[in-house]
């Protein structure tokens, strides 16, 4: 017996038809919740509350609980991102050599705080926790590619960099193959 199709969405929105296919595929069980988001993520770019709903009712989910899971994990985005991301550790010996500076120095850049996105929608900021690369501390990921012994000046110039329109240079002038030696040699 064939399961019936659900009512394609009210909006006539394609991509909700690609979700479907990842709903589909986890046989539509609750236990997919966060497989259904990342999917979804990927698809939309990040869980408006429209997509939130989608999901609960495809899942037979309660929306608190299904609003619960994407608010709690931080890779879950409830607003669009910016077209460049700063991520900026905060693990214990990012803080104790300067994390806090380099956040107030990007809020005052961007004009955002951090888990916001630049009016512009240029510049999103994040933090974390801890990204293991304490050797390398103050650390950021700045769009996949992390500055190690990080200044404000020095990652403000590569948020300048990004604003002017030009590529830049990598973060403090090193190169992403320099960053990774480096960070290779801190490693244990």
């Amino acid at each position: 017996m064939d399961k019936p199709e659900r009512s394609p969405h009210p909006s006539g929105d394609n991509r909700f038809k690609l979700l479907d296919r990842t709903i589909t595929r986890h046989h539509g069980a609750g236990n997919a919740l966060i497989e259904v988001l990342h999917s979804a993520q990927e698809i939309f770019g990040f869980l408006a509350d429209d997509v939130l709903l989608y999901v609960a009712q495809a899942l037979k989910r309660p929306q608190s609980q299904v609003y619960g899971v994407a608010t709690f994990y931080n890779f879950f985005r409830l607003k669009p991102a910016g077209k460049h991301t700063v991520v900026v550790c905060t693990g214990t010996a990012c803080y104790v050599k300067g994390a806090s500076e380099l956040q107030h120095a990007l809020e005052k850049r961007c004009g955002c705080k951090f888990g916001e996105t630049s009016k512009d929608g240029e510049v999103s900021l994040m933090q974390a926790r801890c990204i293991g690369s304490c050797g390398l501390a103050p650390v950021a990921v700045l769009d996949e590619e992390v500055g190690a012994k990080l200044t404000a000046a020095k990652l403000l110039e590569r948020v300048e960099a990004w604003l002017g329109g030009g590529k830049g240079a990598a973060v403090g002038g090193a190169s992403a193959q320099e960053t990774r030696e480096t960070r290779e040699e801190a490693a244990p």
